[in-house]
């Protein structure tokens, strides 16, 4: 009788049969990132210059999604629209990970009057809606990429500290938590190798559902003018812009669209498929 040993590379490939949505999800995701990264070196011409043909062109064999209100070709500009808004949004979603990530761990593990503390500042954030919180941090600041991260983390932060809180709160009574306490570590090692490879699942998660927000904060800022700053691009400048000329250039403004709805949505379902696949109450097979 042989011995089959599943590695989780073989379990991955099984849920991704079973979860066709998901693997769809994760496909599209993936095909974005890579066009976004590899943008810049394939043959598409230059996103800045203009006059390449006329203004407002309809998509023809030279510019295959049209021209903008300076000859811009749209299909470069697209493409580096894609690549700053995911850019932008993966920049402050690892920045939001990272602290939000300490911070719950920190409240759930010390407890008390830190606990309460950090809770109180969390409902603090909680209370700002998120848009009214982008526009002040833009306004305080200047706008542009800096201050996209910067509202993106703030806006995904309370959230974010909450799921871990409530995931550690679960751990730190454990058995093995107290015993690492008898012995002697430190308040940082219990963290560090107790709760935190224990949080990891539904840190991931939130990641991805993090991420989904991030990008659509930072179309809205830069929808209003507050986020990236021309001539650079992101998807939602070129929202803005073809809203101005919807009646005059539709195919403007419907691919960055249809973009920004696939990289939500593709985000959004890769996500259900890891919050089912790392969940431990999830059913599971007899066989």
């Amino acid at each position: 009788m042989s011995l089959i040993v599943r590695g989780p590379f073989a379990s991955i490939l099984d849920f991704a049969r079973r979860d066709r949505l998901s693997g769809i999800g994760a496909v599209l995701l993936a095909s974005l990132v890579l066009l976004g990264l590899i943008g810049p070196v394939l043959p598409l011409g230059d996103a800045e210059e203009i006059g390449v043909g006329p203004r407002l062109a309809a998509p023809a064999a030279d510019w295959l999604l049209g021209t903008d209100e300076l000859g811009r070709s749209a299909l470069p500009r697209i493409v580096e629209g894609l690549r700053a808004t995911f850019l932008l949004a993966s920049m402050a979603v690892i920045l939001t990970g990272i602290l939000g990530t300490l911070v719950g761990l920190t409240a759930a593990y010390a407890g008390g009057i830190v606990d309460v503390a950090i809770m109180r500042l969390v409902d603090v954030l909680f209370a700002f809606p998120p848009l009214l919180l982008a526009i002040l941090i833009a306004a305080v600041l200047e706008p542009g990429g800096t201050s996209a991260i910067i509202a993106i983390s703030l806006i995904t932060l309370p959230l974010f500290v909450r799921v871990v809180r409530a995931v550690a709160l679960s751990i730190v009574e454990r058995s093995y938590v107290i015993a690492a306490e008898v012995s002697g570590a430190g308040f940082l090692r219990v963290i560090v190798f107790h709760l935190l490879p224990n949080v990891l699942g539904a840190v991931i998660v939130q990641l991805t559902y993090a991420l989904s927000i991030g990008m659509l904060v930072e179309s809205e800022l830069s929808f209003l003018g507050l986020g990236v700053q021309p001539p650079d691009a992101s998807l939602g400048s070129l929202l803005r812009l073809g809203s101005v000329y919807l009646t005059a250039a539709p195919w403007l403004v419907f691919p960055a669209g249809l973009l920004l709805a696939a990289a939500i949505l593709s985000v959004n379902l890769l996500g259900d498929g890891l919050r089912d696949l790392m969940d431990p109450l999830r059913g599971r097979s007899l066989r």
